[in-house]
């Protein structure tokens, strides 16, 4: 079952940091995202590989919403 990467505030995706099948492991940065002029990053919480990137750069995202999956 695919685990899920969550934006954890709501903004803009600035920049997407990883691509499907890129192997990520706890605290590797996946996506920068822009609120407020702010640039925040989006860690990973665990190890796995990308198998579906759910956002694009520039898309506007919600606290919560799903980012990427990973398994």
């Amino acid at each position: 079952m695919a685990k899920v990467i969550k934006a954890h505030i709501t903004g803009n995706v600035w920049k997407i940091e990883v691509k499907v099948g890129d192997k990520i492991e706890e605290g590797t940065v996946v996506a920068i995202l822009e609120s407020m002029k702010m640039e925040m990053p989006v860690e990973a919480e665990d190890e796995g590989t990308i198998t579906t990137v759910l956002v694009r750069e520039e898309q506007a995202v919600k606290e919560g919403e799903p980012l990427f999956e990973f398994e």
